[in-house]
C-alpha cells in the first residue's frame, strides 16, 4: 500500500538494511542469492535480520552487467502492489530488472515489455496484441485440444515402452505448435522451422535472462563469471533469431497489416509479435505447465478424482462439448489453477522506479521512498504472505472456491497486476492475462478428460520444475 507523505497511520520507520561496500557488497549478495543461500533463504534471512519485510539490498546481476544493483525490497502482500501503480512508479526498461538485455536480441527495437505506459508506442503495441488475441479466439479450443492430445499420446506411448517420459520436453513442443496454430494459423513443423522452435527460443532466452538464472550445470564461480558478470554476445544467437523471425514474418501478414493501420512498421510489429509469443506466452507455458503437473501430481489421487468428476460432469451436462460455459461450472478446476499461480508465480520478480517521493506501507510500518529509487518485489513472498493467506506454504486446491475464496483473488498477482483487474493500454498488466488463464484451465481439463490419475518424478531446472511422467491411468468413468 502507498500513501502520500504525512498520511499514514502506521509508525514511520527508516528503511533498514544496507548495500555493503561498493562492488564487494553487490558481489556478496549475488553469490548468496544464487549459490550460498538461494533466493528464498536469501530474502528470509534478511527479513529476520532486519525484522522487516521492507529493506535495502542489492539484486543480481550487479557488476558489470548492471550499473546499479541497489533496490528497496518489498516482500509482503501489502507493500508489493505499489509496483503496479503506474501513476506513482515508472516501468521503463525494467522488465528484466536492474539491467536491460541488448536490443540486438530483439531486432534493434525496445519491445512492448520494456516500454512505460507514458511512452507513445506503448498503447499502440498493446492494442496490437489485443487484436492478435481477439483474432485467434475461435482457434484456441480446437488447436489446444489437438496439440495437447498429441502430447499426451506421445507421453503415454513412451511411458508404456520405457516406463517414463519427459513431460517438460514434450510440453515445449506442444506449447509452441499450439501458439503457431492458434495465433498465426501456421503449424511450425510444416514450415522451414520444423521442430527446432523450442530449442531456438530456449537459447535466445538464455542470452536475455541468463544474468538472473543459475542453471547449476557448471562450477559456481565459472557459471557466475560466464552468466552474471558480462553479457553474452548477441551475435552468437543472431542466426537462430533470424530463423524464428522469418517464421513469424512469413506467417503474420494479417498482423502486420493491422500494425500499419496503427502507424507501426511491419518489422517492428513482427519483432514484438515474436517477443510476445516466445518470451511472454511460450515462456509462461514452459514454466507454468510443469509447475501445475508438480503441484497437482503431488496432491494425490483424492484431488485427481475430484477434478476428473467435476470436469467430466460439466462437459456431459453441456452436450458432451467443452465450452466456456462448461468451464465456468468447474469451480474446483478454476481454484486449482489460481492456486498454482499463487504458490509459484511464473515470473517471481517485479521492478519499478518511484516517480516521486512516496510513503510505502507494510503491515507494520510506513517507509519513505525518494523519487528515482528502485523498488523490487519478490512475488512468492507477497502471494504467500501469512497475514493474508491461511497455510500459505501449502497447495490448497479449493482455496479460491466460494464467496470467501473469491475475495482472495485480488492477492493473486502473477500477471503484473491483481487477478481481479484487467489489462488495458494504460497499465502494465500482461496483455495475455486472460489467454494464459484460459490455456492453463484447458491444460487441467485435457489432463483429466483423459486420465483418472497419474504419477510423476520431480526434479528442478533453471526455470522451475522438470517433470518426468511415470504412469497414467486412463479414464474409467
Amino acid at each position: 500500500m502507498v500513501s502520500e507523505p504525512g498520511e499514514s497511520k502506521l509508525p514511520l520507520k527508516k528503511i533498514p538494511g544496507d548495500y555493503g561496500l561498493p562492488f564487494i557488497g553487490a558481489i556478496k549478495d549475488r553469490l548468496d542469492y544464487f549459490y550460498n543461500l538461494g533466493p528464498d533463504e536469501f530474502f528470509e534471512s534478511k527479513i529476520k535480520k532486519y525484522q522487516s519485510t521492507v529493506f535495502l539490498t542489492n539484486m543480481p546481476p550487479g557488476p558489470f552487467i548492471s550499473s546499479n544493483p541497489r533496490v528497496i525490497a518489498l516482500l509482503d502482500g501489502k507493500s508489493f502492489p505499489i509496483l503496479f501503480d503506474v501513476s506513482k512508479v515508472e516501468k521503463k526498461d525494467l522488465f528484466t530488472g536492474t539491467y536491460m538485455p541488448s536490443t540486438a536480441l530483439t531486432g534493434g527495437y525496445r519491445v512492448l515489455s520494456y516500454l512505460d505506459p507514458s511512452e507513445p508506442k506503448h498503447a499502440k503495441l498493446k492494442q496490437l496484441l489485443f487484436f492478435l488475441l481477439k483474432s485467434s479466439s475461435s482457434k484456441v479450443f480446437p488447436e489446444f485440444e489437438a496439440c495437447y492430445s498429441n502430447l499426451f499420446e506421445t507421453i503415454e506411448k513412451e511411458v508404456a515402452e520405457k516406463g517414463k517420459s519427459s513431460f517438460s520436453t514434450a510440453n515445449d513442443q506442444a506449447a509452441f505448435n499450439f501458439l503457431g496454430r492458434a495465433y498465426l494459423g501456421s503449424n511450425p513443423p510444416d514450415t522451414k522451422l520444423g521442430a527446432d522452435g523450442p530449442s531456438l527460443i530456449s537459447k535466445w532466452l538464455l542470452f536475455q535472462i541468463g544474468p538472473v538464472l543459475a542453471p547449476g550445470i557448471l562450477p559456481k564461480y565459472i557459471e557466475d563469471l560466464l552468466l552474471h558478470t558480462f553479457p553474452l554476445p548477441p551475435f552468437l544467437v543472431k542466426s537462430d533469431y533470424k530463423r524464428l523471425y522469418d517464421f513469424f514474418y512469413e506467417s503474420s501478414s494479417f498482423f502486420q497489416d493491422e500494425a500499419e493501420k496503427l502507424g507501426i512498421s511491419r518489422e517492428e510489429a513482427c519483432h514484438n509479435l515474436l517477443f510476445a509469443t516466445c518470451f511472454n506466452t511460450f515462456g509462461g507455458m514452459k514454466i507454468f505447465f510443469p509447475s501445475m503437473m508438480k503441484w497437482i501430481g503431488q496432491a494425490g489421487v483424492k484431488l485427481h478424482t475430484a477434478l476428473a468428476q467435476e470436469i467430466r460432469s460439466a462437459i456431459k451436462s453441456n452436450g458432451g462439448k467443452l465450452t466456456m460455459a462448461a468451464m465456468e461450472q468447474m469451480s474446483l478446476m478454476k481454484s486449482v489453477v489460481y492456486e498454482g499461480f499463487r504458490i509459484e508465480p511464473p515470473v517471481p520478480s517485479q521492478y519499478a522506479k518511484a516517480k516521486k517521493n512516496l510513503l510505502i506501507e507494510s503491515h507494520d510500518a510506513a517507509f519513505e521512498v525518494k523519487e528515482g529509487e528502485m523498488l523490487f518485489g519478490y512475488q512468492p513472498f507477497a502471494t504467500k504472505d501469512p497475514k493474508i493467506f491461511d497455510r500459505p506454504e501449502e497447495f490448497v486446491p479449493d482455496r479460491f472456491m466460494g464467496v470467501d475464496g473469491e475475495k482472495l483473488l485480488k492477492y493473486v498477482l502473477w500477471s503484473n497486476g491483481p487477478e481481479t483487474e484487467s489489462p488495458t493500454v494504460d497499465n502494465k498488466q500482461c496483455a495475455g492475462k486472460n489467454f494464459v488463464v484460459l490455456v492453463s484451465r484447458l491444460f487441467v481439463v485435457e489432463l483429466f478428460r483423459r486420465y483418472d490419475t497419474f504419477e510423476i518424478q520431480v526434479a528442478t531446472s533453471a526455470l522451475g520444475a522438470d517433470i518426468t511422467v511415470t504412469s497414467f491411468k486412463r479414464a474409467s468413468f
